[in-house]
């Protein structure tokens, strides 16, 4: 998959998933902007890409407000004359159950990962208007926003809000021929590092040398961070010209589209429904399930 010619900018890839992004991209030809908060992170991004053969520099800052998205976007535009594709990667935790989370918790992680992506592509969106030739926006989300995590109040909404934004935006963006769609993504990192489902069996992995499971990859599609960059270089060619408001999942040995919500069952009253004749006609509807389910290994 070629995107040579096209200019990058990769939010929170000084490491993990977005490193693995920015590296992918810059390995099919376009050029990339690497935005970390840690600037010593993403200047080593952006020097292993160059040391690869590939373009790349750093840009580094906190992502959340206007000021930062606008840099980003004026760095990519002064160093490679252009901006093409937007992946928004950038992301913190703080994790607490509803009764523990601070109101600086959930401002943080909303800050980061929701005004943060509408930030950096509102700034990425006024640009490729005026270059007139297209785009991309490539927004990243988790399952947790499309089923809901224990401890993760702050950080489902956020997610949840990147899926739905991704929707209002392939609208308002089609007629300048910029498509976007969300990313929801599956590996081991840092971040999940820590899930005590998971953690097991990503430690005897480690301490073995050996892959994952194959169950693991295919059944709860975990895998590495250069499993999931495939979709992300997809995403950003023109070959995916077509594709838009989707959120697609993607990890290990599995590629996965999400449905849109949408009514699951429907039942009608006459006059209306008071609050009796709900209560007898709810067993007639299948609840959906929520949270993100725990791995299960096949039966030995």
């Amino acid at each position: 998959m070629d995107v040579s010619g096209k200019v990058c900018v990769v939010t929170g890839a000084g490491r993990g998933l977005g490193r693995a992004y920015a590296e992918a991209l810059a390995a099919a030809g376009a050029a990339v902007v690497v935005n970390d908060v840690d600037a010593e992170a993403a200047g080593g991004a952006a020097g292993a890409i160059r040391a690869a053969g590939g373009r790349a520099v750093a840009a580094p800052g906190a992502i959340g407000g206007a000021e930062v998205a606008e840099r980003l976007v004026d760095t990519a535009v002064a160093e490679f004359g252009r901006l093409d594709v937007l992946v928004t990667n950038a992301g913190v935790l703080r994790d607490r159950v509803l009764w523990k989370m601070s109101d600086e918790d959930f401002d943080t992680v909303i800050e980061v990962h929701l005004r943060g992506t509408f930030a950096c592509a509102r700034a990425a969106a006024v640009r490729m208007r005026e270059q007139g030739e297209g785009g991309r926006l490539i927004l990243i989300s988790s399952p947790a926003g499309q089923r809901g995590n224990f401890g993760q109040t702050n950080y489902a909404a956020a997610k949840a809000g990147v899926v739905a934004m991704a929707r209002t935006w392939a609208m308002e963006l089609a007629r300048a021929g910029v498509t976007v769609n969300a990313v929801v993504p599956v590996a081991v990192t840092e971040m999940t590092r820590t899930i005590p489902a998971f953690a097991p069996y990503f430690q005897e992995a480690e301490r073995t040398g050996e892959p994952l499971p194959g169950w693991l990859r295919r059944d709860e599609g975990m895998g590495t961070v250069e499993d999931v960059a495939g979709l992300i270089v997809y995403l950003a060619s023109d070959a995916s010209a077509g594709v838009t408001g989707q959120a697609i999942g993607v990890g290990g040995d599995r590629l996965a589209l999400w449905s849109h919500p949408a009514e699951k069952s429907v039942a009608y009253a006459e006059g209306g429904w008071s609050a009796e004749a709900i209560a007898r006609s709810w067993s007639t509807f299948e609840p959906e399930t929520y949270g993100i389910p725990a791995p299960k290994a096949p039966a030995s």
